[in-house]
C-alpha cells in the first residue's frame, strides 16, 4: 500500500514538473507583449503585440516587458504608456486612465480593463482646469463625513492626475 501512494505522489510530481517547465519554455520564446486595453465599451487593443506596457498601479508604476512575471494590480488615475517598439520610448502611446486593473499573465499577455481612457493628446487642459476648481468647491462646501465630500474628493484626485498629465500642477 506505501509503495502504491509513493508511486502516485511521484507521477502526479513528474506530471506538474513537466507542465511547470513547459510553461517556462513556451515564455521564456515571447519576443513582445501581447496587449488587450479595454473599456466599457470599446477594445482600445485587442491582441496588439508591443514592446512595453507601463502602467500607473496603486502601489506604483511599473512597466510590462515579455516574460514579466504574472501579475494583477489595481491601477490608479495616471498614464498608461504603450511602447511599440524597443528603443521608442518618445514615440509611445498615452492615455490617461481614472482607475481599473492590469492583469499580466505568465504567457506575456497583459489585460488592462478601465472605465474611461482618453488619449493624453485629446485632453483639455481649461476643462481639467474648470473641473477641478469646481470639484474643490464642491469639497469645500460639503459636510464632514458625507458622499457628496467623498464624491468631491474623488473628482479633485482625477483631476489632478489628469491635469499631470499634461504638464498642469492643480493644487
Amino acid at each position: 500500500m506505501n509503495t502504491l501512494l509513493s508511486r502516485s505522489i511521484r507521477k502526479v510530481a513528474q506530471r506538474v514538473a513537466t507542465r511547470s517547465f513547459a510553461a517556462e519554455a513556451a515564455a521564456a520564446d515571447a519576443s513582445s507583449v501581447t496587449l488587450n486595453f479595454s473599456v466599457p465599451h470599446q477594445a482600445i487593443y485587442k491582441g496588439a503585440s508591443v514592446f512595453q506596457v507601463i502602467v500607473p498601479g496603486v502601489e506604483g508604476e511599473y512597466g510590462v516587458t515579455p516574460n514579466h512575471v504574472p501579475y494583477v494590480a489595481q491601477l490608479k488615475p495616471g498614464v498608461v504608456q504603450i511602447i511599440h517598439e524597443e528603443g521608442s520610448a518618445g514615440e509611445s502611446e498615452k492615455y490617461f486612465v481614472a482607475g481599473g486593473y492590469a492583469l499580466t499573465h505568465e504567457n506575456s499577455v497583459t489585460d488592462v480593463i478601465c472605465p474611461e481612457a482618453v488619449k493624453v493628446d485629446d485632453i483639455d487642459s481649461s476643462a481639467v482646469t474648470s473641473q477641478f476648481e469646481a470639484a474643490k468647491s464642491a469639497f469645500a462646501s460639503a459636510s464632514e463625513g458625507t458622499i457628496e465630500k467623498a464624491e468631491a474628493q474623488i473628482d479633485m484626485d482625477v483631476n489632478r492626475a489628469m491635469g499631470a498629465a499634461i504638464g498642469l500642477n492643480l493644487a
